[in-house]
């Protein structure tokens, strides 16, 4: 089988809620049970979902953002991902038409099914309705011609008389239904300020979700049917993206791997896979280490990233991890390249709702009713070890807290999306900003970073 012709579908819905995460990793775990080597994807920037889709699959999860990478970048990454696979499936965002505010289609679940020329599943929640199910999936399958919706599962069904109303309203639709669960108790993913609670936090509660999800759907779902549909979907007109490729010919320049640590653990699970490739790829050693637990940074450490996560929650841990907070205000103090995005910015602050961090930066963190999310556009402020003034990146920001700077350093970025402001810091070596980016869209900022790594 040629990578670009990886049996594929996208499990959508009409709105958030309806049970697409249910339905997706179901079908993953319930695909692997079979045998198949399954590869899991997730429309736009969450990174909590895929921890779910790496339980089902044994695989990592990944992403697909058409507005962080670009279109363009979306079926190379997915053929990436999907190497060596039997079958992909992809979970969709919100909405099935529901993409970047004011971007028409952007990153919407449809354009990147699209894109993908891959059959769309849609999960309706057919608790409240009977009839009015055929005009809502025929809205949505005929609300677009280039967007095939080849089959429909309707969740949270009440009874046998329920799903009999509904089979029979959606047979003059032309979509065929390729499942019916039943309205069950919820399956455990417990949820808090950011949404999922994420796996590396309760992996063992996790599983049993996970296999839970999949009993659900192998029970409820034509199986089948479901991988005749993604076998439908035509090959793909391009080459599987690939990190090496993507740092080009100057990527490894010299011998000897300078090692970049990189932060892991309940507390920082924030990352996208092909970053960790991307720096591989540049000619960096790539070690993980748990700010919870351990006291030193790995052996021999030139470079430190440190994502996004759920500092805030553990809090008392990080700081009473004083040992390493003393290393990582050391290695920042040297001019070693810092690269830390949204949790790891937090991290770097004075202190986070008065407790003590490693205090690289003179500013406090605290956490905040309001709720910071969305895409953003912005433009480097300052030369820095990720990108030289005046890089244009997309980037997207998602969190409920608030850093309060007392001491000048140099903004990070001037984001221009929805309004004009600068944000981050770049201090020495350090890079530290709330902006989430994908490094696939802008490689060279690994090469600069590895690059920074072997001279600082």
């Amino acid at each position: 089988m040629v990578s670009g012709s990886v049996p594929r579908l996208v499990v959508a819905a009409p709105s958030s809620g309806s049970g697409k995460t249910t339905v997706a990793t179901g079908l993953m775990a319930a695909f692997a049970a079979r045998g198949l080597a399954v590869s899991a994807h997730k429309v736009g920037p969450d990174y909590i979902d895929p921890g779910y889709h790496a339980l089902a699959t044994g695989r990592v999860g990944r992403n697909l953002d058409a507005y962080l990478c670009g279109p363009e970048l979306v079926a190379p990454l997915f053929l990436h991902g999907a190497r060596g696979c039997d079958i992909a499936v992809v979970e969709g965002v919100m909405g099935l038409y529901d993409g970047a505010a004011g971007q028409g289609e952007l990153a919407s679940t449809a354009h990147v099914a699209k894109l993908l020329r891959a059959p769309v599943v849609l999960v309706v929640d057919a608790s409240s309705q009977s009839r009015s199910v055929a005009a809502l999936v025929h809205g949505f399958a005929s609300w677009d011609p280039e967007v095939r919706v080849g089959g429909v599962i309707l969740n949270k069904v009440g009874s046998d008389r329920h799903e009999e109303l509904l089979r029979e309203a959606l047979e003059a639709s032309g979509v065929p239904v390729l499942g019916v669960l039943r309205r069950v108790a919820q399956v455990d993913t417990p949820s808090r300020h950011l949404g999922l609670v994420p796996v590396a936090e309760r992996r063992e509660k996790a599983l049993e979700a996970v296999a839970a999800m999949a009993a659900q759907v192998a029970a409820g779902c034509d199986l089948d049917g479901l991988a005749a549909l993604a076998r439908g979907a035509g090959a793909l007109p391009c080459a599987a993206w690939d990190a090496a490729g993507a740092v080009g010919p100057d990527g490894p320049a010299r011998p000897g791997a300078p090692v970049v640590a990189v932060a892991g653990g309940p507390a920082f699970t924030f990352s996208y896979a092909e970053h960790a490739e991307l720096l591989t790829a540049a000619g960096a050693e790539v070690v993980s280490f748990d700010p919870l637990r351990d006291e030193e940074l790995p052996e021999g450490t030139a470079g430190l990233v440190i994502g996004g996560g759920f500092p805030e929650v553990y809090a008392g841990e990080l700081s009473a991890n004083e040992p390493l907070r003393k290393a990582v205000a050391e290695l920042a103090a040297g001019g070693a390249p810092v690269a830390a995005e949204c949790a790891g910015l937090l991290y770097l602050c004075r202190e986070l709702d008065g407790l003590p961090m490693c205090g690289v930066l003179d500013a406090g963190a605290r956490m905040s009713e309001r709720l910071t999310l969305g895409y953003r556009d912005a433009v480097a402020v300052s030369d820095s070890v990720l990108a030289a003034a005046g890089t244009r990146v997309r980037g997207h920001e998602f969190h409920r807290t608030v850093v309060e700077p007392e001491a000048g350093a140099a903004p990070a970025w001037g984001v221009r999306i929805p309004r004009r402001r600068v944000e981050g810091f770049v201090q020495r070596g350090v890079h530290a900003s709330y902006l989430h980016t994908h490094w696939a869209a802008e490689p060279g900022v690994a090469r600069r970073f590895v690059e920074r790594c072997r001279t600082s």
